[in-house]
């Protein structure tokens, strides 16, 4: 591989050798002039793209271009026919979010190209004050479909960066994060997250001429989905999940239009998640109504079966059953919790790991839906549903319609998606084909007024701006890995909002009290069932960091996952109780990828923080700017003691509290491996009891 300098040379004198292509304006800036976009080819006239941030080069000259079967052409041989430039700055609302208000402000360049043949490929450039997207846009006149064998899209940094990314999968995201040089990632999936070093004229470190930034996509509908594969020094190409027989992309007819490529950029690594880029690339809401979308929290009968002191599996150990299920119930209905989850309720599960041959409206013999149902009607506590199809994705499709009735005729309309086995026929969980049948889920759930909450789910692009029932999905390790394996370690949890939650919400499942697994250890029904033996796994964080997790680990379906019977009677659950999914608006106020991260979200006129960081203690001095200027706040904090640690004493924490205004700073002090979580309640404004 060359070095960089070599790789500096090669460009410059490439750089050389392009001719002026057309005289029409062939770059683009954002809105407040930071970045610029230029549009180039060479004498075979490939098309490439180049970035600079403040004038100076950020990805040098990197390829464009589809590679298609049967001779035709989508990547040289193009003549420019026009270039277009827009722009836009409009206001715009979702129903929920992390953020409800957002700006969609960006400077847009569009390059049409035609060849001999009469292809047409126009590529749409769109400039943000916060990062850039492109896609290709193809009509091949004359055929009856297009078969993509590749995609040529490149990334060429200019220079040496630290990265945050999980390696490239077809299969999974469910991996940890690595942190390495950018030089020594040879695959990753997006997002992909990275920080380049800066270094003043005088050779001194200069931290503000930092760039953070974040490779990925956006509205991934009708396409596999892209990772990286590094092809030379700093250099990465598109590298697509195939088909069985190799082909990356189908399409019907001549014409066609990619996902977005992304790259958001900030200058400090909270701009990243403060972000609207990936929304804004999305199409507007293709639904006639949305009054019957609502966040909520739940509870569950379902950590019970990780640790092996319940299972799925209809018998003695059973965990969904009616009984259980009414006592879920009540629990939600006397803590202000809106939905309860069961899973393992439906026939099927006693062939996991064989036929997969899930049946979605036969309740198991101990499983009363009805009864169910009306009691839970009459607590008023919603029911979240739950098909898992172990990726028979086949034998789902043909229940789908059928499915979604049988629960809404039950008042259910929410469903928890789950897809852990493998696809059929040789399919892979994140190419074209699967990607279309998570869209085709999602869209039949609206016909029915019914939200998704998908696990083993293709990765979040930004698809809930246009489908606002698709709430929130897995796509990385959540919550259950620390009950049969080494557990997620403390950078994990300060990792994912500056990687995985950059694409959307996350259902992590937060918020396990017992830590050490101290009641599930004893009880005489736990069995292993994956992995490792739960009595030998732990939680790796204390418990104010489980709650400070609530609010950093952002989604509009949040749990309190563990058992119920852990948070009865415990003072700090009344976190959970205060806590309000819906949120208005949100801020991360400062952090670092892997490090720590403070968050800060209004829903109403209540405001929730939650910090935390790595396995290094660290004291935070937090401005309380974000509250509504004139008005007093009585903080409730809830917060690693001083004896707490996340190896030798998890469960230590204290409550506190304060009167406070936006005018005030708040300082918390964080445990190795701990956090810390807030509430904000006006003074006018009693506690919920």
């Amino acid at each position: 591989m060359k070095t960089s300098s070599h790789l500096w040379l090669l460009l410059l004198s490439f750089l050389s050798l392009f001719p002026s292509c057309t005289s029409q304006q062939t770059e683009v800036t954002s809105p407040n002039g930071h970045i610029r976009l230029r549009f180039l080819q060479d004498e075979q006239r490939q098309i490439y793209y180049r970035v600079d941030v403040d004038d100076t080069p950020f990805i040098l000259p990197s390829r464009l271009g589809l590679k298609a079967c049967g001779g035709l052409n989508l990547s040289d041989g193009f003549a420019v026919t026009a270039v277009t430039h827009d722009q836009l700055d409009q206001q715009w609302t979702m129903p929920w979010g992390e953020n409800k208000q957002h700006r969609n402000h960006y400077n847009e360049m569009a390059v049409q190209l035609r060849d001999s043949m009469g292809s047409e490929l126009t590529l749409r450039f769109r400039l943000f004050d916060d990062g850039l997207g492109f896609r290709y846009e193809c009509r091949v006149p004359g055929v009856d479909s297009v078969l993509i064998a590749d995609e040529l899209t490149q990334f060429r940094l200019a220079q040496e960066a630290t990265s945050w990314s999980i390696p490239a999968s077809f299969e999974t995201y469910e991996l940890l994060y690595r942190t390495l040089p950018l030089s020594q990632v040879e695959t990753a999936n997006t997002p992909i997250t990275f920080r380049t070093p800066s270094v003043s004229p005088s050779c001194q470190a200069d931290t503000t001429q930092r760039i953070y930034a974040s490779i990925h996509e956006a509205a991934l509908t009708d396409y596999p989905e892209m990772t990286l594969q590094q092809i030379d020094t700093l250099c990465f190409q598109a590298n697509l999940a195939p088909w069985p027989d190799g082909i990356k992309a189908r399409f019907a007819g001549g014409a066609f239009k990619t996902p977005w490529r992304t790259v958001q950029i900030a200058r400090e690594a909270v701009g990243l998640i403060n972000s609207s880029l990936i929304l804004n690339l999305n199409e507007p809401c293709a639904l006639e109504t949305v009054d019957w979308i609502r966040p909520m929290k739940y509870v569950g009968v379902w950590w019970s079966m990780h640790l092996g002191t319940e299972s799925w599996v209809m018998g003695d150990r059973h965990g969904a059953t009616t009984e259980n299920a009414l006592r879920y119930i009540d629990f939600a209905a006397q803590n202000q919790i809106d939905a309860v989850l069961f899973e393992g309720w439906n026939a099927g599960w006693e062939n996991w790991g064989g036929s997969q041959q899930f049946d979605y409206t036969l309740p198991f013999a101990d499983f009363d839906m009805e009864r169910i149902s009306r009691y839970a009607q009459e607590k008023g506590v919603r029911l979240i549903g739950h098909h898992e199809t172990g990726g028979n994705v086949i034998n789902y499709e043909r229940q789908l319609d059928k499915s979604f009735a049988w629960y809404a005729h039950y008042g259910v309309h929410d469903v928890k998606t789950g897809y852990a086995g493998g696809l059929p026929n040789g399919h892979n969980h994140h190419g074209q084909y699967n990607v279309r049948h998570y869209r085709h889920v999602v869209e039949t759930a609206a016909k029915y007024h019914t939200t998704i909450n998908a696990h083993e789910p293709i990765k979040d692009t930004g698809i809930r701006r246009t489908y606002p029932n698709m709430m929130t999905r897995e796509g990385a390790r959540g919550m259950e890995w620390n009950a049969w394996s080494e557990g997620n370690p403390p950078e994990h949890h300060v990792l994912l909002p500056f990687t995985r939650l950059l694409g959307g919400p996350m259902d992590y499942t937060p918020g396990i009290f017992d830590l050490l697994y101290e009641k599930a250890k004893w009880n005489p029904n736990r069995k292993q069932w994956n992995m490792k033996d739960s009595k030998d796994c732990r939680i790796n964080t204390t418990l104010a960091k489980q709650i400070a997790l609530w609010v950093i680990l952002y989604s509009p379906m949040q749990m309190a996952s563990d058992c119920v019977e852990n948070y009865d009677g415990h003072p700090a659950f009344q976190f959970f109780r205060d806590f309000d999914a819906d949120c208005d608006a949100s801020r991360a106020l400062m952090g670092e990828p892997g490090e720590y991260i403070a968050v800060m979200r209004r829903a109403g006129e209540r405001y929730f923080l939650g910090a935390a960081t790595n396995a290094e203690a660290r004291t935070l001095h937090l401005s309380l700017s974000d509250l509504q200027p004139g008005v007093t706040y009585e903080a409730t904090i809830y917060a690693d003691a001083p004896e707490t640690d996340w190896v030798t004493n998890p469960t230590a924490y204290r409550i506190s509290k304060q009167q406070v205004t936006s005018e005030h700073t708040m300082t918390l002090h964080l445990a190795p491996g701990g956090g810390a979580a807030v509430t904000f309640l006006p003074l006018n404004e009693t506690t919920n009891p």
